[in-house]
């Protein structure tokens, strides 16, 4: 198969982004473009489309698709039964408490 991938056969080089299709992309996002925004977008989006066309050009069948180089691995604290704290301890270092509650002053304007 010489080597290419097959997302690399299936995608092939990516086209450059022209003018309109950055100002068809500002339309569907609702997005209003200046003309340095989109000669800026422009040359941005086919940098990307570049980087994307040279890794799919090294990519092979032998490597297998990754998210993240190094294994990621998630760490999990043993599920040990712990005593929760009591209501006291747990209001025990607020500034503020009434019947049991923490006491917050208000942010908002009054609820009538």
């Amino acid at each position: 198969m010489g080597g290419v991938s097959q997302t690399a056969r299936i995608v092939g080089r990516m086209p450059t982004f022209t003018r309109e299709e950055i100002e068809h992309l500002g339309d569907l996002a609702r997005i209003a473009l200046t003309d340095e925004e989109i000669t800026r977008l422009q040359g941005e989006l086919n940098v990307i489309a570049d980087s994307i066309n040279k890794v799919q050009e090294v990519a092979s069948d032998d490597v297998p698709p990754t998210a993240n180089p190094i294994p990621l691995e998630a760490y999990l604290r043993p599920d040990v039964a712990e005593t929760p704290l009591t209501q006291a301890e747990a209001l025990s270092g607020a500034p503020k408490t009434e019947v049991g509650m923490f006491v917050a002053p208000r942010i908002l304007g009054s609820e009538e």
